[in-house]
């Protein structure tokens, strides 16, 4: 119980850190957010929890936040700002990769052999493991994109915002979850294992999702002043 409760405050905290995020620096605070919640995505995910009976991972709360913000660049700023949001997530994440990657092979001193037992753990990801992050945070985010665009212009009236915003959301991230899952642990387990993976993953971030519809339009009603 304890991990539901918590888990309710993490993600309000995750939604009004995004707001100010916003309410301070505006389009340029929705740009960094993408770098910030990419990288800490792919640090929570090697924290397993337990929750209604299933072991989950960490991550996905404010990995959820990334399609919150693109679909807000979208509805106040465009398709194609939204589009340069995803491009920044994408080489946030291949940097950190490669950066931390060429990391661990420095020799460490006697001294820090702690750190860097520390920083394998959480940084040194299986290739595969790093290839289906990649690969499904790449073609979910432009999917979310193209999809946000085309349901803006068949539900355009401001109360259907969040037909908008989860419909997108609710899609891509099953093509996400799908994606990362395949290429992380296809082979791997056997399938039932696989699907029970897939499905838990798919549902727990589509229930974030649709709980940040209020956050969404919060958000759109901020009179931001951009540089």
């Amino acid at each position: 119980m304890f991990n539901l409760g918590f888990g309710v405050c993490f993600a309000l905290v995750n939604f009004a850190l995004f707001l100010i995020c916003y309410r301070f620096f505006g389009k340029k605070g929705l740009y960094a957010w993408v770098g910030v919640a990419t990288v800490i995505a792919n640090i929570q995910v090697t924290k397993n929890i337990e929750m209604f009976g299933f072991v989950m991972t960490l991550g996905n709360t404010i990995y959820g936040t990334i399609y919150l913000t693109s679909d807000l660049l979208n509805e106040k700023y465009g398709e194609k700002e939204a589009k340069k949001a995803v491009w920044f997530g994408f080489f946030t994440l291949i940097t950190t990769t490669i950066m931390m990657q060429m990391a661990l092979q420095f020799k460490p001193h006697e001294s820090g052999m702690e750190a860097q037992a520390a920083m394998e753990l959480i940084f040194g990801m299986m290739p595969r493991l790093a290839l289906g992050s990649l690969a499904a945070y790449f073609i979910s985010q432009f999917l979310d994109v193209r999809i946000y665009t085309f349901l803006k212009k068949m539900f355009n009236k401001p109360n259907q915002l969040w037909i908008r915003s989860n419909g997108s959301t609710g899609i891509s991230q099953l093509v996400d979850s799908a994606v990362f899952c395949t290429i992380a642990f296809a082979g791997v387990y056997s399938w039932d294992v696989w699907f029970d993976i897939f499905i838990t993953t798919y549902v727990l971030k589509f229930i974030i999702s649709v709980a940040s519809t209020p956050a969404l339009y919060i958000a759109r009603g901020f009179k931001i002043k951009e540089d």
